[in-house]
């Protein structure tokens, strides 16, 4: 990928599982704004968890500070630089946590090819790669769970444009989950959008390889 696919990946993880915050915090008798982005992940998942780490590290030109919840089995990348955190809002044209009814892909990834990355992205962090019976028939499903926000529509338009074939669940309070059914739509969707997560490629192509 160059550096626009990856920086179009990296706007899809933070629509995902990102979170984007400025806060006020006590230091001293003073208080002060402290700016920080955060990509929650699983931990166990290390191979994706460290590429994010490294696409974030890319993107921004910082290091991220990684915290481990082994609690919990979750793994926190950080970033706490105020340049960079106004370079994802002004710049790149993400919107402040939280992201119900305010997540929104900024206009310039809407385009077909960059859009893709964007799902890539999204999918990596916020999706599932599963089997699914149908009275006894057997085949594989992508799903992604959205929660209201403009970036509903805007995920629909980029598959729609892609002409891939999916349904809509409407879910509680405006959450909607889209699902791309069969062997057709998976192969459809490795050879457009792919997958930077081991895991769940490795879940497609065992798919793939049964034609199941």
């Amino acid at each position: 990928m160059n550096k626009e696919e990856r920086l179009a990946e990296f706007v899809g993880v933070m629509l995902g599982d990102g979170c984007i915050g400025i806060y006020d915090c006590k230091a001293g008798n003073r208080i002060k704004k402290q700016y920080q982005l955060k990509v929650t992940l699983d931990s166990r998942n290390k191979e994706y968890s460290d590429y994010v780490y490294n696409l974030i590290k890319d993107i921004l030109e910082v290091e991220p500070k990684p915290y481990l919840k082994k609690d919990e089995n979750t793994i926190d990348i950080r970033v706490f630089k105020k340049d960079k955190i106004l370079f994802i809002l002004n710049d790149i044209g993400l919107e402040l946590s939280p992201k119900w009814n305010r997540a929104k892909i900024p206009e310039k990834f809407l385009d077909k090819n960059w859009g893709l990355f964007v799902l890539r992205g999204l999918f990596d962090t916020d999706g599932s790669v599963t089997r699914f019976n149908n009275h006894g028939i057997i085949y594989p499903r992508l799903e992604l769970r959205l929660s209201p926000s403009p970036m509903q529509d805007q995920v629909i338009d980029i598959l729609r444009k892609n002409n891939f074939n999916y349904k809509i669940q409407k879910l509680e309070r405006g959450k909607i989950k889209i699902r791309l059914s069969g062997i057709n739509e998976l192969k459809k969707w490795k050879a457009m959008v792919g997958s930077s997560n081991e895991l769940y490629l490795n879940r497609i192509n065992s798919f793939l390889k049964k034609g199941l």
